[in-house]
Order: structure tokens, then C-alpha cells, then sequence
């Protein structure tokens, strides 16, 4: 049974891709410039910032395609929800300790800022949905 996914999801996956489309377009434009002009211990941060804002986008990404797929009633709602794993990484996802980005530059800080609040925000809705249909 296919139903019309809510404008709150509607407004929630398109946020996320417009952030992937800007994540991929620092990574390209901006990120190899920022990089160079950073001390090694910079760019160490600088890595595994991105690779944590790499880690939550992508599990952002496919919770909301798995909600999809249940609201085009390619799956149904029992299985999305009893996949353990439906909105993984948490322990990575989640982190977030302001020294880390200290030095950042500050167009990866936002970038950084806004996938750690979208991710926390699915993990939210993950979490309501898994204690209403359970």
C-alpha cells in the first residue's frame, strides 16, 4: 500500500540532499585549496572531520531512502523498523567536541555543523518510530 510521504519528510530528504550536493561541491572546490594551506596536525582533523561528516551523511541518506521505500510500499514498515542497523554508526555520527573543529576551516565548520544536526534529527525520528511501532 503506497501513501504520500508527509511534507515533514519531504522537507527532511531534500535538506539532505541539497547537503550531500554542497558537502560534494566543498570536496571538489574548496576542500584540496583549504587543505594545503593547513599544518599537518590541521589536516589530520581535517580528515577525520570529513570522513565523520562522509560517515553521517551517507547513514542519513539511507535511513531516509529505507522511509522511502516503506512509504512507496516497496517494503513495509515491520521490516524497515526490525533492521538493527537502520541508522548505523552512532558512536562516529554522533561525535562531536568543539576542539576538534578548532582550526577547520570555516566553510567545513558549517558543513560539519549542519550534517551533525540533520543526523541527530534523523536519529531522533529513528528512535520515535522504533518506540511507536514497537
Amino acid at each position: 500500500m503506497r501513501t504520500e510521504p508527509t511534507a515533514f519528510f519531504s522537507n527532511t530528504y531534500d535538506e539532505a540532499l541539497r547537503l550531500v550536493e554542497e558537502a560534494r561541491n566543498y570536496f571538489v572546490e574548496r576542500e584540496p585549496i583549504e587543505r594545503r594551506a593547513l599544518a599537518p596536525p590541521e589536516r589530520l582533523k581535517l580528515s577525520t572531520e570529513t570522513m565523520r561528516m562522509t560517515a553521517r551523511l551517507t547513514q542519513i541518506m539511507a535511513w531516509l531512502l529505507l522511509q522511502r521505500a516503506v512509504h512507496e510500499g516497496e517494503i513495509s514498515r515491520d521490516d524497515a523498523l526490525c533492521d538493527p542497523v537502520a541508522l548505523a554508526g552512532v558512536e562516529v555520527c554522533m561525535g562531536r567536541r568543539e576542539e576538534d573543529w578548532e582550526g577547520l576551516p570555516q566553510r567545513l565548520v558549517s558543513l560539519l555543523d549542519k550534517s551533525h544536526r540533520l543526523y541527530l534529527r534523523v536519529a531522533r525520528l529513528d528512535e520515535l518510530a522504533r518506540r511507536r511501532f514497537n
